[in-house]
């Protein structure tokens, strides 16, 4: 292979079949197509309809499909996991890893340089039998990896307390759980298909891989990736942001129709995710929140358990009160183009990972509420380390009251508070160093070039 870094490279994907993980990797597989690399991006049958607008380079990537054999537990043509709740997942995990021998075919047949993935634990063996490099490509925070799956062991017997306290030499004193949240990581523990826990599926994912790659870079997660190369004692090498490229598409005339009713910068926009349903009272809290802070505001939610409308789960005459100040919409909403909107100045979330990435490039002040592990640790970075953002403050039984929603939003909105001016500040320059294209280049540029030793 020659030096000079041009040979160029063959690379297999295979993520864990969740949209939060497609996505991700179908934008590496976009910025590598761009620097003229061959991808092979295997996927469930029925989802690749729904990425094909996502792929830049279809002469470059090419998607393989994998057919799902249907498991005991799975409902009938479930092939992702936006279809059934996290305690039925163990079984599209179990199906999947039905599908090695399928793998195994495509895998011998396209003979890549390398094969990516994230938490198929069988992947490194087989990618070894077959002469192939493995990289365990991470799309969650160095942190959630550095505190949960391969530091330390988290069995049925670990206790809340083990989990909360710091491993020695670990980078942050704040970008932590705090013990009441600390049950949050023992789900790690549980039954997660194929007689593994989700931490032993984890562990074996990363420790049998040829190198570890993280969507991230140095100038927001850099002690935290040096702290897990140390203790994984691997190659860690780093993507970059790996930011979607700026979505050029118009926003949908009904969504510039309703926000150009309200000044630039007032409204507050909310949205939590596909993943996310809350039970009827949390809702109703939370909207009640967005009415009492007093300004316009757009809410993306789920439907409640329970509920097929947003409409019938809202309180009693919330409408009547709120008025054309606020909309709570319960379907799809194309999030990265309303963060990007002049008149949206505020935006409530749960800090999820691609999300985060989306709101750093945006100009809106941040209010977040983090519901599971790594959005918890992201939200410390955010808030605790990076400072460009609030936490809701949550009850004795981790429940956020109107109350206390309705102050985030109103003390990140005050223009004459000098924190949130900071905040501010510190959003906007980190926004600058992010969208450096130079810095982005940098990062692309040293990854594939990190590949291709590895390849030699």
């Amino acid at each position: 292979m020659s030096k000079s870094g041009c040979s160029k490279l063959h690379i297999a994907m295979f993520p864990w079949v969740a949209y939060g993980h497609f996505i991700p990797f179908l934008h590496l597989s976009n910025k590598l197509a761009h620097k003229g690399h061959k991808i092979s991006f295997i996927l469930p049958k029925g989802v690749q309809p729904k990425l094909e607008n996502m792929n830049q380079y279809p002469n470059l990537i090419q998607f393989v499909p994998l057919v799902i054999p249907h498991v005991d537990g799975l409902p009938p043509g479930a092939e992702t996991t936006s279809v059934i709740p996290l305690n039925q997942q163990k079984y599209l995990a179990f199906a999947v890893d039905q599908t090695r021998d399928q793998v195994e075919g495509i895998l011998g047949a396209l003979k890549p340089d390398m094969v990516f993935y994230d938490f198929w634990f069988w992947i490194p063996d087989l990618a070894r039998q077959l002469g192939i490099h493995s990289i365990c490509h991470v799309v969650v925070s160095s942190m959630i990896m550095s505190l949960g799956s391969n530091i330390r062991t988290i069995t049925k017997e670990t206790t809340v307390e083990e989990v909360a306290k710091l491993p020695p030499d670990y980078p942050s004193s704040t970008v932590k759980f705090k013990a009441e949240e600390a049950a949050a990581l023992l789900f790690e523990a549980n039954d997660f298909g194929s007689g593994l826990s989700f931490g032993e599926r984890t562990r074996t994912a990363v420790s049998g891989s040829d190198a570890i790659a993280f969507r991230t870079c140095r100038e927001t997660e850099g002690p935290f990736c040096d702290y897990f190369a140390r203790g994984i004692g691997k190659s860690v090498l780093l993507t970059g942001p790996c930011l979607p490229e700026t979505n050029t598409q118009q926003l949908d005339e009904k969504w510039v129709s309703w926000l150009s009713q309200f000044e630039p910068g007032s409204v507050v926009f909310c949205s939590f995710g596909s993943q996310s349903v809350l039970q009827k009272d949390e809702f109703q809290e939370l909207v009640l929140g967005f009415e009492l802070c007093g300004l316009p505001f757009l809410v993306a939610l789920k439907p409640p358990q329970g509920f097929s409308t947003v409409e019938e789960a809202l309180p009693e005459g919330f409408q009547d009160r709120v008025g054309g100040r606020g909309l709570v919409y319960g379907g799809w909403v194309p999030q990265e183009q309303l963060l990007h909107h002049p008149n949206i100045g505020c935006f409530v979330n749960h800090c999820g990972y691609g999300t985060m990435w989306e709101f750093l490039l945006s100009d809106c002040q941040i209010v977040l509420i983090p519901e599971i592990g790594d959005q918890i640790l992201n939200t410390r970075l955010m808030v605790k380390e990076l400072k460009i953002g609030v936490e809701v403050e949550r009850g004795k039984n981790r429940e956020v009251s109107k109350e206390s929603l309705s102050e985030a939003i109103k003390f990140v909105m005050d223009k004459d508070n000098e924190t949130a001016n900071m905040m501010k500040r510190n959003h906007a320059n980190l926004k600058q160093i992010l969208s450096n294209r130079d810095l982005q280049e940098g990062y692309i540029n040293n990854f594939i070039q990190a590949l291709q030793d590895l390849v030699k």
